[in-house]
Parts: C-alpha cells; structure tokens; sequence
C-alpha cells in the first residue's frame, strides 16, 4: 500500500499544481491578486483550524520551530504565490509562468550540495541537464508567441526566488511536523505577509461569479491544502534535488492545460520539449538503491 501511495503522491503533485496556474488566472478576471490570496489564506486557515481543534496534533516545541515553519510559509505563500499572481495580471500567460518557474529545479540542483551537503549524483545532473534542456524548448516556443512584458517577467523571478528559498530551508531545517499544525503555521505566516499590500477596497472589489467561486474552491482545496501539502511532504520523503526536478513537469503539463482550457498557444516544438523534459526527470529522479 504505501508503495502505490508513494507512487500515486507525484502524479497527483503534478496534475493538481500544473492545473493551478490556469486555474488561478480564471480567478485573477475577478479579483486582485493580494484580495485572492487572502480570501485564499483565510479559507484553509479555517478549514485547518477546525481540523486542528478535532485532532490536536502536536505544535511545535521551540521558538526556532515555530520560525523555521513561519518562514519558509512566507516564502512560499506570500512571495511565490503573491509574485506568480502579479505576474499573471501583468501579461504573463500561465504556461508561459509555469515555464518560467521550471527554472527552480535546476536552482535547487545547483545550490542543494552547497546548502544542505547533499550528494548530487551524475545521472541526477545529466537528468537535470536534459529536462533542463526540454524546457528550455518549450520556453521558446511560447515566447515567440507570448512573450511576458519586462514588468511581468520581474514578478516571475521573484517568485520564483521565493519558492526556490522556500524548497531549500524546508529541507535543511524542516521537521516532520504535523500536516495540519504545519500548513497553519505556514498559511498563517503567508497571511500575515500580505496585510502590508492588502486594501479593503481590494476586497470590496471581487465579483463573486460562478466561474470565481469554482475556480476559488480549487484553489483553496486542490492547490492550498492538498498540492502544498504532497509537496511538502516529498521533500521531507525524499532528496529535495530530486523531489524539484519533478518540478519540470509541470511547465509542460500546464502549457497543456492552458491550451485546452484557455485556448494558450502550444506549438509543434513544444510537444517535442515536453517529451525531452519528461524524459530527464524520468532519469534524475528514477529510484538507484546505489545512490540511496
């Protein structure tokens, strides 16, 4: 059973974080990006309240911990979330972002070894070099036909600075909290982040459609509480250089999804990039009892 649970985590992972990205870009047509992130933060704040007082897991015990979750829920809600949804409303195309964001494996890749004494191996590299490469493909073949304006490609890179910072010092200080105590902490702290930037006319101004509501429900149950949560617990499972590069799949796979789902471009090369790009994370991340 927990082979095929360890099995099912990724795929679901990726269908689930892939389809976010167009899924927040229908929601974004309807509110501010920092009025949906707080509706979005204040919603699984509630359901992991009420989860919380029904199982009292355990808090953390010391004031590093509490740092250490409050931290890396900062960068991964406020700043990649926050930065990825400003990009959106600036122009950016939700493959064009999620290929954009494919970037962090490579980064967790070069800089795990130096950050946590983590031991890269070569077909790790070798698969992180032709995933790397896949993308790379896609990459232009989107932006010959959408390319990010200079403000939306900023918003781009800072978040994907923050979920990259978020991915190595979940590895390095993270502990085996408790999914709920963790993703509570975490929301909180995201919260808390985007008060400075978050007006009531911000609020005020989301036009509560069905569209919004279907597309807020997903974000808040599929992306905040389920998706945040697999990829947590993957990266304390396993190697985070390894667990990132699973992270290549989902520039295509999202490309994919906004095609059909939003009628974004996906040219002929890119379908070649997607099947390079599956293949280098087939080999960086395949498991070898020798490496482990």
């Amino acid at each position: 059973m927990q082979r095929i649970w360890l099995a099912l985590t990724p795929i679901m992972f990726l269908i689930l974080w892939s389809a976010g990205y167009v899924v927040a870009k229908v929601a974004l047509v309807d509110a501010a990006p920092m009025a949906l992130l707080a509706l979005r933060f204040a919603a699984v704040i509630a359901i992991m309240a009420v989860l919380f007082a029904i199982l009292r897991p355990p808090l953390p015990k010391t004031p590093k911990d509490w740092l250490h979750l409050g931290l890396v829920g900062f960068l991964m809600q406020t700043v990649y979330f926050g930065m990825a949804y400003f990009a959106f409303v600036n122009g950016v195309a939700a493959g064009t972002a999620a290929l954009i964001f494919s970037l962090q494996p490579l980064l967790v890749g070069l800089l795990a070894p130096r950050w946590s004494a983590e031991t890269v191996s070569w077909p790790q590299w070798l698969g992180l070099a032709i995933a790397m490469t896949g993308t790379f493909v896609v990459i232009v073949a989107q932006l010959k036909i959408d390319p990010p304006p200079l403000v939306g490609f900023g918003f781009a890179a800072l978040a994907l600075a923050g979920i990259t910072l978020a991915t190595l010092w979940e590895k390095r200080f993270g502990l085996s909290h408790n999914p709920v105590t963790a993703n509570l902490v975490g929301y909180s702290a995201g919260l808390l982040g985007l008060l400075p930037f978050l007006t009531w006319a911000d609020i005020a101004a989301v036009n509560w459609t069905t569209s919004f509501y279907w597309a807020f429900a997903y974000l808040v149950i599929g992306n905040s509480v389920i998706a945040v949560g697999l990829l947590l617990a993957m990266i304390r499972a396993g190697q985070v250089s390894r667990v990132s590069t699973l992270l290549f799949l989902v520039p295509p796979l999202a490309a994919f999804i906004a095609w059909v789902a939003l009628d974004e471009p996906m040219p002929l090369m890119a379908w070649a990039g997607l099947i390079v790009s599956g293949f280098g994370v087939y080999l960086a991340t395949r498991h070898r009892k020798s490496a482990d």
